[in-house]
């Protein structure tokens, strides 16, 4: 679950080279005890990462800032942006559980099913996070000619303003889906993950 962003932007007055947005990744975990559901429930709910936008703690989160560098290139009577590069830098934090060989089966299974779909969870995230630096970094490459730099930088930043508050809103629309759909999910991953156990193709 996304739970801030940051924007920084760097103008520069000499060229930089363009490329694709730029991805850094980072990871670090939690760790959660007990031996039963609801002492699940409880660890993460007192152990997961705090979010600002609500104020709770989350089993998940994914922390990014998007910088831009742009690069002008000034033609004495025009200005044109020359260059421009998004880098997405991402923070996942997952949760972790211990100690696992007290707990029961049922238990163990529920945990590796519930901990997968956090992960992919926050991966989904990330790849909307770089998919819309990429869409940013299009977006200011493709402004044109202004007449002095002071606008094309003005310009700049408006697209950049509403590209980081597209994305807030993707961020946000997706969240709303996943909340909706959590249970059916749940249940739905469990039983295929009991078939796979069944059928010899997960250990138990």
């Amino acid at each position: 679950m996304i739970r801030f962003l940051l924007c920084v932007l760097i103008f520069a007055c000499t060229a930089v080279p363009a490329g694709a947005a730029n991805l850094v990744k980072t990871y670090s975990y939690f760790t959660i005890r007990g031996h039963n559901l609801d002492d699940i429930q409880n660890e993460l709910s007192r152990r997961g990462p705090k979010v600002n936008t609500t104020g709770l703690r989350h089993p998940g989160a994914t922390r990014m800032a998007f910088t831009t560098r742009i690069g002008y290139a000034d033609q004495g009577k025009s200005c044109r942006i020359a260059s421009a590069v998004v880098t997405v830098k991402v923070h996942v934090i997952l949760p972790r559980w211990h100690p696992r060989g007290h707990a029961d089966k049922d238990v163990r299974i529920f945990w590796d099913t519930l901990a997968a779909d956090i992960k992919r969870h926050e991966e989904r995230h990330v790849e909307i996070a770089k998919q819309h630096g990429s869409d940013l970094e299009k977006a200011l490459l493709a402004i044109g000619t202004q007449d002095t730099c002071k606008e094309a930088a003005a310009k700049a930043k408006e697209i950049t303003a509403r590209a980081l508050a597209a994305h807030d809103r993707a961020q946000a629309d997706f969240d709303r889906v996943e909340g909706i759909n959590f249970e059916d999910r749940i249940l739905r991953l469990l039983r295929y993950r009991m078939e796979r156990i069944e059928n010899g193709r997960l250990p138990g």
